[in-house]
């Protein structure tokens, strides 16, 4: 049996699923529960996640914080970062660097996230250091394949598939109007 793939999960997409649940997100939170794959944390990673969970606008007590954490965290797995960090590309963010850092590092497969700063380093950071950098539906899409198919030639394989069929759709609603 192979090894859980190793993921970064970057702090929108684990707030979605642990405060949110639904949809995507919730089966984004099945699949670390159940070992489908393994989500890598460093300590500046968890800290920007305790940092946001502590947003006003959420309304989480500090026992609902803590409650989500222990959700999270113990199928995580810790990576050191180096003191001399890894090299990345630059991001407009500082607060994504964190990120690539943690999945240069750990030596993740997929860094999952909604942000754009993030995605539009896609190619070069996939190029530089072999990890993907992926939103949430594409990861869902592929996640299931083996590691050696995660390529972003494939993942766009899955896009223009997708985008096929809801051109056909709207087509066929089209036709059946008239």
């Amino acid at each position: 049996m192979s090894a859980p793939l190793r993921v970064v999960l970057d702090t929108n997409v684990v707030l979605s699923a642990l405060v949110f649940g639904a949809g995507m997100a919730g089966r984004l939170r099945l699949g670390w529960q159940q070992g489908v794959f393994v989500p890598l944390v460093s300590t500046a990673t968890v800290q920007e996640l305790i940092r946001v969970l502590a947003y006003p606008k959420f309304r989480l007590s500090r026992l609902e914080q803590d409650e989500l954490l222990a959700d999270y965290l113990p199928p995580t797995q810790a990576v050191r970062i180096p003191q001399l960090r890894p090299t990345v590309p630059e991001c407009r963010d500082p607060l994504d660097v964190p990120f690539m850092h943690l999945a240069v590092a750990g030596k993740a497969k997929v860094l999952v996230s909604g942000d754009r700063d993030l995605l539009a380093l896609a190619d070069v950071f996939e190029k530089t250091s072999g990890c993907l950098i992926v939103n949430l539906d594409s990861f869902h899409r592929v996640y299931s394949l083996p590691p050696e198919e995660y390529t972003l030639a494939r993942i766009k394989e899955f896009d223009d598939a997708e985008a096929k069929l809801a051109r056909l759709m709207q087509t066929s609603k089209s036709q059946n109007k008239n």
